[in-house]
């Protein structure tokens, strides 16, 4: 008996406004890495997710929820009211109660996804909830496999995507990094198999320099962006991930020492006093024309940076 197929143009088309779970940073219905080395905040941006999905209010305050709903939550290595502490932070960042999100939280003391009991009670507790997103944090918890071995890797990751396909759920796990991969593409860095960076449809790549916290998104079916400014907000014993600014330059760097062609112009727009046309940015960062045009196309996306008449210009 032959397969099924069907002329190309008779396939379904799926509306812009469908295929994000969270607008540019998650993909609908998609499986993910949230990675970085240790330290880099992965978990809260991992709660991040959660509370914007599970409330309907923007992600780190910017990113726009498409398609809120349930939250299923494992965080196996921090104690529960931890847990809830971390989730009442993010919750009073956003003017939010933690009541306003709906999220339930799995508090089992151990989850083995190299278990098939353990597969079939979480397959039947998604079943039952039917989340938009399941978080999982972090992955070196939930087996005792050889993470190095793909073939030990893959029926992992194989599960949590047929999870994705039958219950229609976002899924995103959190990863580490390893430690001095911090130069390394995020997908490049995370640790063990390289099963990882291949499985997922949209990834979140975290890493530290200094105070200074930056997110790389990458997907893989839409553009990704470089490098995206984070900080650690503190307000008394509540935390939450925000949205950074790009830090001053001393006066012992200069602007072509910069790491990445992101930063050079979000530095020399910071010093202007007034928007610069293209030909005097492009004087000022030291770049090429169709290197600065990439890079201002993407900060005009991230709404860093605005173009006026009279040039650009950070977004106030």
């Amino acid at each position: 008996m032959s397969l099924d197929t069907s002329p190309a143009w008779q396939l379904d088309e799926q509306p812009v406004t469908d295929s994000w779970l969270i607008e540019d940073l998650w993909a609908a219905q998609a499986v993910g890495i949230v990675g970085g080395e240790p330290k880099c905040c992965k978990s809260f941006l991992a709660l991040e997710m959660a509370v914007a999905v599970a409330s309907g209010q923007p992600c780190l305050r910017r990113f726009t929820v498409r398609a809120p709903g349930p939250v299923l939550l494992y965080a196996a290595e921090d104690a529960l009211h931890v847990v809830r502490q971390r989730l009442d932070g993010i919750c009073r960042a956003s003017g939010l109660t933690l009541r306003d999100a709906d999220i339930e939280v799995i508090t089992v003391p151990t989850l083995r996804l190299d278990q098939p009991e353990d597969r079939r009670r979480l397959a039947d507790t998604v079943a039952l909830r039917e989340p938009r997103l399941l978080v999982l944090d972090p992955f070196v918890r939930l087996h005792r496999i050889d993470e190095n071995a793909s073939g030990e890797v893959a029926p992992i990751l194989a599960y949590l995507r047929d999870l994705q396909r039958l219950h229609k759920v976002a899924v995103a796990v959190v990863h580490h990094a390893r430690k001095g991969a911090g130069r390394l593409r995020g997908g490049q860095a995370l640790r063990g198999s390289s099963e990882f960076h291949a499985w997922g449809d949209s990834n979140l790549y975290l890493t530290r320099q200094g105070e200074q916290l930056a997110l790389a998104i990458e997907h893989r079916a839409a553009r990704s962006t470089e490098r995206v400014p984070l900080h650690l907000d503190t307000a008394g014993a509540a935390l939450s991930l925000t949205l950074g600014t790009v830090p001053t330059l001393t006066a012992a760097t200069s602007v072509a020492a910069l790491e990445t062609p992101r930063d050079r112009v979000c530095h020399v727009l910071a010093d202007a006093a007034e928007p610069l046309p293209l030909g005097e940015l492009r004087a000022r960062c030291h770049m090429r024309t169709a290197t600065l045009c990439e890079m201002l196309g993407e900060l005009t996306r991230d709404k860093i940076v605005v173009r006026t008449a009279a040039g650009y210009a950070l977004d106030a």
